[in-house]
């Protein structure tokens, strides 16, 4: 059977055009003629074009393409190892660029106002899972709570921060030597240095009252990367993050109504 170019361009999703474009670069010609002068295209024609678009599909280059298609010689497996391999690559390379754009995305979304000398200046190499933030902004990021706090945070200057980081540092520090020591979470000692981090959440970023420092806290246990925005990786120890929780929640049994502010 013979076809016309509109019915090959149907068949084959692609335009006339491009059907021109390949007979005109010699990669697919049609077979045939109607009286009419008119392009008619074969089975066998249809079967080259199954390849060329196959081929094509893979990102080939035409003239790639007609080497393979042309020369008995040429052989099809290792130019499609030379593609994969390519392909591969590219993937590599893009997934790179979705990681910087999602991480530039995150970083937008904390809140923290700074240049990027800035931010090397204040954090150093300490660095934090942004994809947690990044969720609590789109779970949180239309309550009127949530956006007070961004914007607290985004008001901060730098030497703002380098306070905020020297005395969470400073935090922690004294919750580990407390947890290393032996002291017991509900003792006195770990009940002070959670109401230092309620203290500290209040001070630089939102009202943290008892109930809201309690699932905060909870978080510290259900989520490794809440726990880390407190301690990060390479200061944790096994168990301390439900250390601090029940301290928390201990520190919230000791405080009466009036103080929960």
């Amino acid at each position: 059977m013979s076809y016309s170019v509109g019915q090959v361009s149907g068949f084959a999703g692609i335009t006339v055009r491009t059907l021109h474009h390949y007979d005109k670069a010699g990669l697919l010609s049609p077979s045939d003629r109607s009286p009419a002068g008119y392009r008619l295209y074969s089975d066998a024609d249809l079967s080259r074009l199954q390849q060329i678009l196959f081929y094509r599909e893979l990102g080939f280059p035409l003239d790639e393409i007609a080497t393979i298609l042309e020369d008995p010689q040429a052989n099809a497996l290792d130019h499609l190892r030379a593609r994969h391999r390519l392909l591969n690559d590219q993937i590599s390379k893009l997934q790179r660029l979705v990681e910087v754009a999602e991480q530039a995305m995150e970083v937008q979304q904390t809140g923290v106002e700074l240049s990027p000398e800035e931010r090397f200046e204040v954090f150093g190499e300490v660095t934090f899972d942004l994809t947690y933030a990044t969720q609590a902004h789109l779970k949180w990021q239309h309550r009127e709570s949530y956006q007070r706090s961004m914007a607290r945070a985004a008001g901060h200057s730098k030497e703002d921060w380098a306070k905020i980081m020297a005395e969470a540092a400073d935090w922690r520090l004294r919750l580990t030597a407390a947890f290393d020591a032996g002291e017991p979470a509900d003792g006195e000692r770990a009940m002070d240095l959670a109401e230092e981090h309620r203290q500290h959440i209040a001070r630089w970023f939102t009202p943290c009252p008892n109930d809201v420092h309690g699932r905060i806290a909870d978080g510290f246990v259900t989520d490794p990367r809440a726990f880390a925005l407190a301690v990060p990786p390479n200061e944790q120890r096994p168990g301390l993050a439900p250390y601090l929780r029940t301290a928390v929640h201990a520190n919230a049994v000791r405080r009466s109504p009036a103080d929960n502010a």
